[in-house]
């Protein structure tokens, strides 16, 4: 076949995928969080908490990696009734697949199991998703799915407007009793299991009133329009599939570097701490904020489907300090607007992003570039995480270390570091931990959840890794002394080493950056 020939072909191939679309009529039954829990071992551990604290939420950051991992592992684990897991990304890898087979067990014992997955990067996992959906306790449902399970390409031409917008919220939770939500998807690079690179991130575990919220969240999306079955979107099981799972799950158990990361889990503390039941929870008011899943849907200035209007309201309006963390950070010609209105008030607004050399997405860097300027004229403080700038690791048994490093990667070093991680704290009274990112995506296009906690020990540590912590891992952007382009101060033990470009980006690099930025893509990142 000619090279013409075969362009030819796949263009036409891409056509015809182009075609595919989603089935018209969807039988979804609804369901609904389980009520019935209180007798669950995780209702009995936590009934005697919650009394002794009436109306409260129990609330304990997950800041390590690893804590993070066990947690889920743990909550499955102790699972009687009810899992409702909902995640934007679930990565077939080491810590996917013990996750899985922690899920698949749950539902051994009788445990009923909703998987609610954004459909975006589940590219390859249609086969593990319809032996999941195959097991009489697990039902497993794609939200805004992709007609073409195989060349998606199709339908990012034929339906970009719908393919466009994701569900990005992350929840974990057991028998309607505990839940974890922040930042976490699922994958090794979250959770310190990948040793190339590591995000720094936060979640929150949560009992009490909280825990309602977050199971109302997920059964508002779960019964959406959004959600179809996966049996409805992709093919079914074949009769061998469980058995391919079990196998691959025994694989992973073999494998020596999974072998290594089990046993850095089996150290942390708060595996011991939950298996006690004497995790430290402080008992707070919580409030859960999410979108509304008909956001995806319908038009980008419904702001009464949006979660960013809740949000502003939750945190109050600063008066003395405003310490933002945004991997994804674009604020936009409003946002910047009122970040420098504030900080001219007298409020000390400070941000930590990632810098060039150690973001993920180029282009959302791009977008922000656009309001550094104006932000430093306007007096807000800049920081952007160096490649590689992990927190140190906690000392083993003490609580107050493993917050120092909030937000936090794994105990063991990887290779590069990227920021993660969203949250912001006002005041040092409350703090915000969830999935939403400061950028248009979030605000206009994706669905995001959080929670809203009132807690100065929180959001003062938060506050206080910018008084000590970030300084000396992210870079300082500031106006050179001639006021003639930017500065990056890398403060060192040693001194202080100022670069008058990206530091860490070759020259290529800032190029594409600079031929992204003129782009007009913002409303996309």
């Amino acid at each position: 076949m000619t090279a013409s020939r075969a362009i030819a072909a796949f263009l036409l191939g891409l056509l015809l995928t182009g075609c595919a679309s989603l089935p018209a009529s969807v039988e979804r039954t609804p369901t609904n969080a389980l009520t019935n829990t209180a007798d669950t071992r995780l209702g009995q551990a936590v009934r005697p908490l919650a009394t002794a604290h009436p109306g409260k939420s129990g609330i304990h950051p997950l800041v390590v990696a690893e804590d993070a991992f066990a947690a889920r592992v743990v909550l499955a684990r102790l699972a009687d009734r009810s899992l409702d897991l909902q995640y934007y990304i679930w990565h077939d890898d080491t810590t996917g697949q013990l996750l899985w087979q922690a899920v698949w067990d749950a539902a051994e014992r009788g445990v009923r199991v909703r998987l609610l997955l954004d459909d975006a990067n589940t590219r390859g996992l249609d086969p593990t998703l319809a032996a999941l959906d195959a097991h009489p306790n697990i039902e497993v449902r794609l939200f805004n799915p992709f007609a073409n399970r195989g060349l998606r390409a199709g339908d990012f031409i034929s339906d970009f407007s719908r393919v466009n917008r994701r569900m990005h919220n992350k929840s974990f939770t057991a028998d309607n009793q505990a839940s974890i939500v922040g930042g976490r998807n699922i994958g090794d690079e979250y959770y310190g299991a990948n040793m190339e690179v590591g995000f720094q991130d936060l979640d929150v575990l949560g009992i009490g009133p909280v825990v309602q919220e977050v199971s109302s969240e997920f059964d508002l999306f779960w019964n959406s329009a959004s959600a179809y079955p996966a049996a409805s979107v992709i093919a079914p099981a074949q009769p061998a599939s469980a058995a391919a799972l079990r196998e691959a799950w025994d694989k992973v158990h073999q494998n020596p570097e999974a072998v290594q990361y089990l046993e850095a889990v089996r150290q942390t503390p708060l595996l011991a701490q939950l298996a006690d039941k004497n995790v430290d929870f402080e008992w707070t008011t919580a409030r859960v904020l999410h979108d509304d899943p008909s956001k995806v849907l319908q038009p980008t200035d419904r702001r009464d489907l949006q979660m960013l209007p809740q949000l502003l309201a939750a945190m109050g309006h600063p008066k003395r300090e405003l310490d933002l963390v945004s991997p994804y950070f674009v604020p936009g010609a409003d946002g910047t607007k009122s970040l420098v209105e504030l900080a001219q008030s007298g409020v000390k607004v400070r941000v930590l992003t990632n810098s060039l050399s150690a973001t993920d997405v180029s282009p959302v860097h791009a977008g922000y570039t656009k309001y550094r300027g104006e932000l430093l004229e306007g007096g807000a403080v800049l920081y952007e995480l160096k490649p590689g700038a992990a927190v140190p690791p906690p000392e083993k048994g003490k609580d107050d270390d493993r917050a120092r490093g909030l937000p936090g990667s794994g105990s063991r070093a990887s290779s590069a570091a990227s920021l993660h991680a969203k949250t912001f704290a006002v005041d040092r009274e409350r703090i915000f931990v969830g999935s939403y990112n400061l950028d248009p995506r979030s605000a206009r296009l994706n669905t995001e959840m959080g929670v809203v906690i009132e807690s100065p020990a929180l959001a003062g540590m938060l506050s206080k890794q910018f008084d000590t912590t970030i300084p000396t891992r992210a870079y300082l952007v500031r106006r050179q002394p001639d006021g003639h382009g930017l500065e990056w101060v890398d403060v060192e033990p040693t001194g202080e080493t100022r670069h008058s470009s990206e530091p860490g980006a070759g020259p290529v690099k800032r190029l594409w950056i600079d031929f992204l930025e003129i782009l007009p893509i913002e409303w996309l990142l």
